[in-house]
């Protein structure tokens, strides 16, 4: 497939065709990560987790001593099952 990088205000940009974008599994409006690998453009969908941050960079702050606690919420209030 040849396409052709175009100019959009101040930018450019490559439009892909929908196949492209199907095989790839990035929808619009999906965040992508762009990359130079050996002089090429790679274009690839972000491993995020239900939205801006992935787990792993969550777990990779928490401290190393760190020790989960329970909380206590209270008692149960309207139809909350325990």
């Amino acid at each position: 497939m040849l396409t052709r990088v175009q100019k959009w205000g101040n930018s450019q940009g490559v439009r892909f065709p929908t196949k492209v974008l199907e095989e790839a599994m990035i929808r619009v409006g999906d965040e992508v990560g762009v990359t130079v690998v050996g002089g090429r453009i790679v274009v690839e969908p972000t491993q995020r987790v239900r939205g801006r941050y992935r787990l792993e960079d969550l777990v990779a702050r928490m401290p190393a001593d760190y020790e989960p606690q329970e909380v206590d919420w209270g008692e149960p209030v309207g139809r909350e099952a325990w």
